[in-house]
This record gives C-alpha cells, sequence and structure tokens, in this order.
C-alpha cells in the first residue's frame, strides 16, 4: 500500500511541478499515517509565485499524470483542491511564495504588532513550511524560509503567547455563562475555543509551532514546560463519558487557565 501512496504522490507532485511559478512542492505529516487512519489524507502544499491554473487545468494535469480524480471540489476562497485518486483522499493547496515571505519578514520586527495575522489561524501555517517533507524545489527558497522560521525571536513568541491568553479567557468567560445556563450548543463552541487557546498558549511558551489540530493533544503532553497537575486536568476536561457535569469541567477549565497565565 505504501508503494501505491508513494507512485500516487509522485505522479501528483511532477505535475504540479511542471507548472509555470511553482517554487516547492511539499507533504503533511498525515500522509505518514496508516491508510486505514480515518485521518488519513495525502496533503500537499504548492508554494509558487502568481496564481495557479485554474481548476480545470489543474483537473486536467492531475488527470494526466495519476487519472481521473474522483469527486474533484476546488475552493477559490481557499485556493485549495480535493479529490480522490484510486480510492486516496488529497489535498492539494496553492501558497503564493510573495507572502509567505512578508509574514516571514515581519514575524522577525523586534516587535509584537504582527500578531494578528496568527491570532486566530494559529502557527499551524508556519509548522508545515518548517515541518512538511519536500518533494520538489527548484531553489534554496525553502530551507532559507526554514532557517527564518528556527529563529523567531521573543517578540514573536511572547506577543503570540499574549495574543492566545486573552481568545483563551475570553472563550473561559463564555464557557461559564453556558455551563450556567445549561446551553449545550454554546457551551460545546466555548469548550472548542478554551481548548484550543489553552493549548496554543503552552505550545508559545515552550517556543513550539502548532501542528494540525489532529495531533495537538497528543504533542501537548510532550511539552517541556507545563504547568503542575495539567495532564491530569486536560484529560478530565476532554472526557466525554458524562462522568462530569458542565459546571465541574468550567471549574476544572478554570484551573488550566491560572496555571496557563501563570508558567513561567
Amino acid at each position: 500500500m505504501r508503494g501505491k501512496v508513494d507512485r500516487i504522490v509522485k505522479s501528483i507532485a511532477g505535475a504540479i511541478s511542471s507548472w509555470p511559478g511553482v517554487e516547492c512542492v511539499t507533504l503533511g505529516e498525515h500522509s505518514e499515517s496508516d491508510v486505514l487512519d480515518p485521518h488519513f489524507a495525502l496533503v500537499i502544499d504548492a508554494y509558487l509565485h502568481g496564481e495557479p491554473p485554474a481548476p480545470e487545468d489543474r483537473q486536467a494535469s492531475f488527470a494526466g499524470a495519476a487519472g481521473q480524480p474522483g469527486a474533484f471540489e476546488n475552493s477559490a476562497l481557499k485556493s485549495r483542491d480535493r479529490f480522490f485518486i484510486e480510492g486516496l483522499p488529497l489535498r492539494v493547496e496553492y501558497k503564493a511564495v510573495e507572502h509567505i515571505d512578508e509574514v516571514i519578514n515581519r514575524s522577525r520586527e523586534p516587535d509584537s504588532t504582527f500578531v494578528w495575522v496568527f491570532k486566530n489561524s494559529g502557527t499551524h501555517m508556519l509548522y508545515r513550511l518548517q515541518n512538511s517533507k519536500v518533494l520538489m524545489q527548484k531553489s534554496d527558497w525553502i530551507k532559507g524560509v526554514r532557517h527564518e522560521i528556527s529563529k523567531l525571536p521573543d517578540p514573536f513568541w511572547r506577543g503570540l503567547r499574549e495574543a492566545f491568553v486573552m481568545k483563551m479567557e475570553h472563550y473561559l468567560s463564555d464557557l461559564g455563562a453556558a455551563a450556567l445556563g445549561d446551553d449545550g450548543y454554546f457551551y460545546g463552541v466555548s469548550m472548542a475555543g478554551f481548548t484550543r487557546y489553552a493549548a496554543a498558549t503552552l505550545f508559545m511558551a515552550n517556543h513550539k509551532l502548532e501542528p494540525s489540530h489532529r495531533y495537538i493533544s497528543a504533542r501537548l503532553k510532550e511539552l517541556k514546560r507545563l504547568p503542575d497537575n495539567f495532564v491530569g486536568r486536560w484529560e478530565t476536561l476532554l472526557r466525554g463519558d458524562g462522568g462530569i457535569s458542565a459546571s465541574q469541567k468550567y471549574e476544572v477549565a478554570e484551573l488550566i487557565a491560572r496555571s496557563v497565565i501563570s508558567l513561567e
């Protein structure tokens, strides 16, 4: 099965690399899991100068390289294609080199005024740049980008940590209101926001970029600097067996928030 995966990846990467303006093609870590894993997907990032070919031309290019894509969908808003090849799910995202360069350069500035770019989306974009497998490169651009990411300054981490703390506190307040008001939907949304930004704050405190949501909880427990009793409280918060009430979970969330904020 891995031979099939490697063959399809090579074919799609080859098709993309033949387009004008393509600088680099990478493969995300989702592809490393077993193909029977429900989270398995071949996630390919194409970094290019200018715009990618039109969707119909991209589809034709993939068909010529690896066979007709099944259930081909594209998103103009996010410049992304989703499709299947021989039953395997693929996602291809197109990213402008110039935009990446601007983000990297401004992230290196000696202040935190640029953190708004990551405040809602998080740092997963940088994580993918730093950690994805390089399938094709036409220059040392990706090597230079990874070097710059590896030496992001303290104001970057500190500014994002402060921004994520504010988001965490906002969702904690909502969580308390939802628990008190017995509002199941609002409670679920608030809990999701709280856990996301509590985790993001800890990644910033450890000067670590955020992996995809699929890997957040496992990687979180591997961080060197965590508050006392954090893992047990975190697992209690994520329990879905109904053994703890919404109000009790809110109390646990309060303890987590205080410990995250006070972490030195």
